[in-house]
């Protein structure tokens, strides 16, 4: 199963105001086991940037001059995403803007259902307590000490780790990495439950427990099962 853990930054609250989307980072899942695959855009918004979206990202006017716009970037997005699932947290904020983006370029919208919010998840999960981002990295004990401030990237791979938490927990004795292959992740999952061992268990028999064996099968008629199948 394939998902996608998606974030964006934005110029602030509301499409309808003329606000834009300035950056989008996500993180491919394989069966919730994170493969390496990145997908990740800065976007000159068409408008000044609002201070108080600039002490959230840190992300200005010169910064975003020479950055693509949406459009220009629209396919290769829809590529990575595919029809897989988003992964967001605090899904109907990135939804209305990418939506509002795609709407813009007359194309069609992300159906909601597409979209698992892991804000709501935590929020069932643990009710009446903190279900920010650094709340249950601190929770989950996940470092998030390179979230001085937010980025789209690093804040899907950070939810990444989070979003694994909220459905059962990471097992590390899987042995993989942020850089593990779809490939691998199958090869890995192949081996782990595979019902053939490696090598071969020693035999538990004695030398002259063999021997008392073979001996009886000898003894038995050319009909006895044991020589048809031994």
């Amino acid at each position: 199963m394939r998902e996608v853990v998606l974030d964006t930054e934005t110029t602030g609250f509301e499409p309808e105001n003329g606000d834009r989307i300035v950056e989008i980072g996500a993180v491919e899942l394989w069966n919730h086991l994170p493969t390496g695959k990145t997908y990740h855009q800065y976007m000159n918004p068409e408008r000044p940037m609002p201070q108080s979206a600039f002490e959230v990202h840190g992300l200005g006017d010169e910064f975003l001059a020479d950055k693509p716009l949406f459009r220009d970037i629209v396919r290769d997005f829809l590529d990575f995403i595919q029809d897989s699932r988003l992964v967001i947290h605090n899904a109907p904020f990135d939804m209305k803007f990418i939506n509002a983006e795609l709407q813009w370029l007359d194309l069609a919208p992300l159906p909601m259902s597409r979209a698992l919010d892991t804000l709501a998840l935590a929020r069932r999960k643990f009710p009446g307590s903190p279900a920010s981002l650094d709340a249950l990295c601190r929770r989950f004990g996940i470092d998030n000490s390179a979230r001085t401030l937010h980025g789209a990237l690093l804040d899907s791979e950070i939810l990444a780790e989070v979003y694994l938490e909220l459905i059962g927990g990471r097992q590390p004795d899987f042995g993989l990495t942020i850089g593990t292959t779809r490939a691998e992740v199958q090869i890995t999952h192949e081996k782990r439950f595979s019902r053939t061992r490696p090598e071969p268990l020693a035999p538990r028999l004695t030398p002259a427990e063999e021997a008392a064996h073979r001996k009886l099968v000898d003894s038995l008629g050319a009909d006895a099962i044991w020589k048809k199948y031994g």
